[in-house]
């Protein structure tokens, strides 16, 4: 028995999110049923970070065992073959049983892109969040820098997250604007359940000028969900990179070009 790591992108507007679901399409089960006929046996994939459903993803990581004997290769470009459009394996690697993609992960991050302009996009639906009204990124990121660090983060969680503790590391919370476009990317250690997604909603709120700059900060030491802003779509969400120590020789990201603009 061996353990293999993949590296995966998906485009999640037709799934329920990475789990795999009884009655709804998942990203998970695309993924084990294409490795399942590679393996001629059963697959169990374990990932480093659920997505929510409609949440896309650049640099997903999972790992799974099998006793087949198969090439990298094989491996690949085999259950390429097999998965929808929507869903790419972008790489496979051999991994030592110490290798675990949830609990072996240092970081991760997230990228929530939005088009910010008067005009709705053809091309950029279902993949960023459009944004009429004007948005000032700096007003955002003066918001942000409270969040940075460790917090209990509670006033940011689904009233459903399941998480033993609420308190994270934030290591870098940044909003960049190039253009029409603006990027809220999120690096920590782990994240609660839609905890980029209330962050963002509250930035949001900051950027139209619909709150002050103290905003965030309310919200973090309110530690209380019912007072924050409307969560953000989930469309504009990317599962963006996951962090690895080096022993384990995973493949660099190599991925989807590092800017906005998606035409």
């Amino acid at each position: 028995m061996g353990r293999l790591a993949i590296g995966v992108e998906y485009e999640g507007s037709a799934y329920h999110g990475w789990q795999r679901q009884p009655h709804s399409p998942s990203v998970q089960e695309a993924l084990q049923n294409a490795l399942g006929r590679i393996a001629d046996a059963p697959v169990e994939l374990t990932c480093a970070g659920r997505t929510d459903a409609g949440v896309h993803a650049r640099a997903q990581v999972a790992h799974f065992d099998s006793a087949a004997e198969r090439s990298a290769r094989s491996w690949l470009f085999g259950a390429n073959s097999i998965l929808p459009p929507s869903i790419n394996m972008r790489w496979v690697s051999a991994v030592s049983d110490e290798f675990h993609a949830r609990f072996g992960a240092q970081r991760r991050t997230y990228r929530y892109l939005i088009l910010n302009r008067p005009t709705r996009s053809a091309l950029a639906a279902g993949r960023a969040l459009v944004v009429y009204a004007p948005l000032d990124a700096a007003r955002m990121q003066a918001a942000a820098n409270v969040l940075i660090g460790e917090h209990d983060f509670s006033a940011f969680r689904a009233a459903e997250c399941q998480a033993r503790s609420p308190v994270r590391t934030v290591h870098a919370l940044e909003v960049v604007r190039r253009g029409d476009w603006l990027s809220i990317s999120i690096t920590a250690n782990a994240f609660l359940q839609h905890m980029v997604r209330n962050i963002v909603g509250t930035l949001l709120a900051v950027g139209r000028g619909e709150a002050g700059t103290e905003r965030a900060r309310e919200q973090l030491e309110s530690r209380q969900r019912s007072t924050g802003e409307a969560t953000a779509a989930a469309h504009g969400l990317y599962f963006w990179n996951v962090e690895y120590p080096p022993q384990f020789g995973l493949p660099d990201d190599s991925g989807m070009i590092d800017f906005y603009p998606l035409y």
